[in-house]
């Protein structure tokens, strides 16, 4: 199965904007991603970084709905992009080679939650 090519982000250059359209993910080869959520205010929240062997753009591989936050170079980057189809292929040829996907997103979920201050007693 192939991915395309590698692209490689200059330190500073955005991956993908919050809210733009999903269609592939990217597994990082080299260097570091910067992920970041719109506040309210205008400003921006850092919400975490992601290092070489990291893949970021996942959920739009499963759910096709818009990106979740911006991703930009901290340094210098690359990566391989994994396409929809691509993923879709090896969805049903190599169910078990979803596992490391799966566990990334049990991972973040499990991180979010953490941050979620717990309910009032009823």
């Amino acid at each position: 199965m192939e991915t395309t090519d590698l692209l490689k982000l200059k330190k500073d250059e955005v991956l993908f904007e919050e809210g733009s359209p999903s269609d592939c993910a990217y597994i990082i080869q080299s260097g570091r991603l910067e992920v970041s959520k719109a506040q309210g205010n205008g400003g921006r929240e850092i919400v975490g970084f992601l290092e070489a062997g990291d893949i970021v753009g996942e959920m739009g591989l499963i759910d096709g709905q818009v990106r979740s936050a911006t991703v930009r170079a901290a340094e210098n980057t690359q990566l391989t992009q994994i396409t929809r189809e691509h993923f879709q292929i090896l969805s049903k040829r190599h169910p078990a080679a979803l596992m490391p996907i799966l566990k990334v997103l049990s991972a973040r979920l499990r991180s979010i939650l953490t941050r979620v201050p717990p309910a009032p007693p009823a």
